[in-house]
Parts: structure tokens; C-alpha cells; sequence
């Protein structure tokens, strides 16, 4: 297999932004901290997901696949510009938009984005989310940080749906180059921790790879990808943004 290189956006991204050019942005992962340290929100960290090791146990190919870090992080720069093709079972097909695409120090890029996406606790419903985001290739981390109202690339106020509170979500990528884990974690917005959002994540019991990475090796990597039985659950993380 051929070295992937991080390509920034996926297939047919470049219709729905704007051209990359250097301005003054918001310091996101400070305000992902700042909310994450603040008591009175609902936070929740899944535990790391080894993918080769998931991959092993759980999981036939058509080929040999050794899962990288620098294709894990490709992955994750493609799912924030395009959100809609590497989490179906949660964004809404085609109401993934980007704009503001802002360059930073470093490599790094931050942009604005809305889409439509299942609420979290109620899955038969779907609300506006809006986020500005940022990407870091030094850190390899992209930050979300929800917002209840932006400006539109036309100058429209969008307002974010009000069924569930703001939240911000940071995944990130850690371990070797060829022993790549995946990093989550959310934060919502809330007055008190509320214990159902929690248990909607610590509850859960998947022994599969999460939906993008599944998505990512059979769209992106051109690999046919086959779950196997698992013998027994245990945690790998639940479906999420």
C-alpha cells in the first residue's frame, strides 16, 4: 500500500468553502479547555481505541491493512470538512456547509461549519448544529466548539436548534505511527452534569471500529471491510460526531 499523505478535505469538499487566507481567529482549544474545567458542564472522555488492535480482533480485509497515524489524521481532516459522508448515521446527507476558512501558524486552519444532526438523546429528531472549528497537524486535534448563532458566507444569521445544549467536541489522535489510537471527547454546555448524557456514552457497548474509520478505510483506503462475530463485548467506543 502507498503512503497516504493528508489531502485537508474530501472528495468534493472545495464547492461547498472558501479559498484558505490568513486571519486573526478565535483560540479554540483555549475555550475547549476553558469549558471542559468548568464543573457545572457535562463532560465526558471514551476511552482510547487502539484501531490496528480493533482491526485484529474484530475485522476481516481484502487486503493486508496496517492503519496509520498519518491516516488516521488524514481521516480526521476529511470528516470535519465533510461530516455528512464520514458519520451518515448522525449528519444529515448534504446539509454539511463550510465557510471562513481562516489559515493559522503552523499548518493549522480553522473554519465555521452547520450541519444537520441527530440529537443526541432524542435520535428521531435533528437540530442545526453550528461550529467553528480548528484544526492543528502539529497537535494532530481538531476542536469543535458549538455556538448558537453565525453568519452565514452571504451575511444570513443562522441559529443553531435549541433541542439539546451547545456542546464542543475535540478528537484527536495519539500513539505510534504504526500504532495509531483515536482520542475523543465532548463537553456539553450545562448548568449541572446531567448523568443521561453521560450514560448515553458510557453505557454503550460497541466492539466495532467507530462509523468514520469504517467509512474511511472502504472509501478512502479502497479496502473491502468485513465485521466478524466478536466473541464477546467490550467497550470500543460509541457512535459519535
Amino acid at each position: 500500500m502507498g503512503v497516504v499523505k493528508p489531502t485537508g478535505e474530501a472528495e468534493g469538499a472545495s464547492a461547498r468553502g472558501e479559498a484558505t487566507k490568513p486571519v486573526t481567529q478565535l483560540k479554540h482549544e483555549e475555550e475547549f479547555e476553558r469549558a471542559w474545567t468548568d464543573p457545572s458542564n457535562t463532560r465526558i472522555e471514551l476511552s482510547p481505541v487502539d484501531i490496528n488492535l480493533v482491526l485484529a480482533q474484530y475485522y476481516r480485509t481484502n487486503k493486508s491493512l496496517k492503519f496509520t497515524r498519518t491516516m488516521l489524521w488524514d481521516m480526521e481532516v476529511k470528516k470535519a470538512f465533510r461530516p455528512d459522508l464520514y458519520i451518515p448515521s448522525v449528519v444529515t446527507a448534504g446539509s454539511s456547509h463550510y465557510w471562513h476558512r481562516q489559515a493559522a501558524a503552523d499548518g493549522a486552519e480553522s473554519f465555521v461549519r452547520c450541519s444537520r444532526q441527530r440529537l443526541w438523546l432524542k435520535p428521531s429528531e435533528h437540530g442545526l448544529v453550528l461550529e467553528q472549528v480548528f484544526l492543528n497537524p502539529a497537535r494532530q486535534s481538531a476542536t469543535f466548539i458549538g455556538t448558537a448563532q453565525l453568519l452565514d458566507k452571504d451575511g444570513n444569521l443562522l441559529r443553531a436548534g435549541e433541542g439539546q445544549p451547545l456542546f464542543h467536541v475535540e478528537h484527536s489522535v495519539d500513539g505510534r505511527e504504526l500504532r495509531p489510537l483515536n482520542l475523543w471527547r465532548i463537553v456539553y454546555l450545562t448548568d449541572r452534569p446531567e448523568q443521561k448524557l453521560i450514560e448515553r456514552f458510557t453505557l454503550a457497548k460497541e466492539v466495532w471500529l467507530r462509523e468514520f474509520i469504517e467509512i474511511y478505510i472502504r472509501r478512502d483506503l479502497k479496502i473491502e471491510l468485513t465485521r466478524r462475530k466478536p466473541g464477546r463485548s467490550q467497550p470500543a467506543g460509541a457512535p459519535h460526531r
